[in-house]
């Protein structure tokens, strides 16, 4: 057994692998999946010294145990919470070096969803159609972490950052989501874009990876029935026939019937992925999304 190696010692509620995704494969029907807050993943990387795009643990809520074989420099960022190697205290938000044989603990989540854990030399499971990254909705890449699974690390390549800590965004205490209306908002009452726009959501529990649910006014249909699928974007909003919207975010469908009445500006899809359950949530309206049915891209 190779010493550039950890052992996963409790997986906690969902920890994978994941990194930056697999853009350019969504006229396979591969969504682009990868960490669902880029902007921590790529923070806690720059803070053990790998390049942005390294793979590394996404947690969710109650944090992960595991045991490197070897010793390595690791960070731990994304959701606030405690850490602790062989039971003291650590940095978090910083690099910290893990002896070969420590217990590093990433405890639950203090405000936000999803924390993220660098080792130097990035977790190094095999890459499929060129990430790392497990992908929920079809399969693809490493399964979520399960306590005794052994993952295999990287040769570090880089040097951990010279710095006490950084500064990371707080998890949102109001979710703010600028949206642009369309494809299909002329599927939807003018009153019903009023009301996306006007009125309070709040974060549904059964979110998860592949979209971020709602909880609040449903939104009503003016044309009656359902499209043929037609091709979705990161982002989009789409409004199931309960009227109330799900926002899509790295593990999405690349094809759905339910009518997109908006596109959020992918820059504020991090604060979502940050959001708890019962978390306030405002959509706030732009320019319309035109064009190719499931919208563009907004830039």
């Amino acid at each position: 057994m190779s010493d550039l190696a950890l052992t996963v010692v409790r997986a906690g509620a969902l920890t994978t692998v994941q990194d930056l995704g697999r853009p350019g494969y969504a006229h396979l029907g591969v969504p682009r999946s990868g960490a669902l807050d880029p902007g921590a993943l790529r923070l806690v990387n720059r803070l053990v010294g790998n390049p942005e795009e390294s793979a590394a643990l996404e947690t969710t809520l109650t944090g992960c145990a595991v045991r490197p074989h070897c010793a390595v420099t690791v960070a731990v960022g994304g959701a606030p919470g405690p850490v602790r190697v062989d039971g003291r205290a650590v940095a978090w938000g910083a690099p910290v070096r893990v002896g070969a044989g420590a217990l590093l603990e990433v405890g639950a989540a203090r405000r936000g969803v999803r924390g993220y854990v660098a080792f130097a030399g990035g977790v190094a499971v095999d890459p499929v159609l060129g990430s790392r990254a497990a992908d929920l909705l079809s399969g693809l890449g490493p399964a979520p972490l399960a306590d005794g699974m052994v993952l295999p690390l990287g040769a570090p390549a880089g040097h951990p950052a010279r710095l006490d800590g950084a500064p990371w965004p707080a998890p949102p205490s109001e979710l703010v989501l600028r949206v642009r209306f369309g494809p299909r908002d002329d599927w939807f009452t003018a009153s019903a874009l009023r009301t996306l726009t006007r009125s309070l959501y709040k974060v549904s529990a059964s979110s998860n990876r592949i979209g971020l649910r709602t909880d609040g006014p449903p939104l009503e249909r003016a044309v009656a029935g359902e499209l043929p699928s037609e091709g979705m974007v990161l982002g989009a909003v789409q409004v199931p026939p309960d009227g109330r919207p799900v926002v899509f975010l790295a593990d999405h469908p690349t094809t759905g019937g339910y009518p997109v009445v908006a596109v959020v500006h992918e820059a504020d899809l991090g604060a979502a992925a940050q959001a708890a359950p019962g978390t306030p949530v405002r959509f706030v309206a732009g320019r319309p999304v035109r064009g190719r049915p499931g919208g563009q891209a907004v830039p």
